[in-house]
């Protein structure tokens, strides 16, 4: 089939933003230039995939997972159900995250990536600082399997650990990034978010703080003396987390950023380091 049949096929039933974006992905090429190959003949095996992604997309599959890849922070990342499609405000977290690696750590840093999911955060940061040692942590071991796949294809050497939080862990770390679950089963949430995506890496108890409260109360028998805790909140989250902060840790600097919408997204503690923003 020609490239203009594929397009038109698609947008039978999509918007044709989501086709080109689909296509696009599929062919290697930029959806913007999709129209200078309009009359190109397109392998067979490349039209069963189209088709197949059609179909999981008009059965409310997420467009990442039908294509089984996402680009975060210029690199690309393999997804499936067995994970959460990284967001947008995760790239902001490993943003800031990196800044205050190369600004305040130098050598013989450690980083544990806890929950890592598809392991975006902390093959990202290895990619960015290829002499620091990354440990990526999960309690799911389909996660890990998924992480360990984009561990491979982006050419990063990962440790990876089974664990519920800290309990396999036995390490100390400089760093310690988590993007939690943190939504509450009384958040409103979108439908296809809530269809698909691993309800284990969306939901936590104690209006979302859980997870949070469990990492804090116990960080420091895996820290060094000098360290930054960097984590992802929701929106609401802010003044929460703070309390919790002061609850469990003592000594420390904290800095709250705002993600590009303007919302309260990001916490970074510091402890042992004179901050200079």
């Amino acid at each position: 089939m020609k490239l203009e049949e594929l397009l038109c096929l698609g947008n039978q039933t999509l918007h044709k933003d989501q086709v080109k974006l689909l296509l696009g992905s599929i062919l290697n090429i930029n959806p913007l230039e999709l129209n200078l190959h309009l009359n190109d003949y397109i392998e067979a095996d490349l039209v069963n995939k189209y088709k197949d992604c059609l179909k999981a997309l008009n059965k409310g599959e997420p467009l990442q997972y039908a294509i089984g890849k996402m680009n975060f922070y210029g690199f690309d990342f393999y997804v499936d159900k067995r994970v959460l499609i990284p967001r947008f405000e995760t790239e902001e977290l490993v943003y800031n995250t990196n800044i205050y690696l190369q600004k305040y750590f130098q050598s013989g840093i450690k980083l544990l990536d806890l929950g890592c999911g598809s392991g975006c955060i902390g093959i990202t940061l290895k990619k960015l600082n290829p002499n620091i040692k990354v440990t990526l942590s999960d309690i799911s071991k389909e996660a890990l399997e998924v992480a360990l796949k984009n561990a491979k294809s982006n050419q990063t050497e990962v440790e990876i650990i089974e664990s519920d939080l800290f309990k396999n862990i036995n390490d100390k770390f400089s760093v310690i990034i988590s993007n939690p679950p943190y939504v509450s089963k009384t958040d409103e949430i979108d439908e296809i978010v809530l269809q698909n995506e691993p309800h284990l890496a969306l939901f936590s108890k104690n209006n979302g703080l859980f997870y949070y409260e469990e990492i804090l109360k116990v960080a420091t028998n895996y820290l060094n003396s000098k360290f930054l805790i960097a984590f992802e909140i929701g929106s609401s989250q802010k003044d929460a987390i703070l309390q919790l902060i002061s609850k469990y840790l003592s000594d420390v600097s904290v800095i709250t950023k705002q993600d590009m919408s303007g919302r309260d997204r990001m916490v970074f503690i510091f402890k042992n380091i004179i901050i200079n923003e």
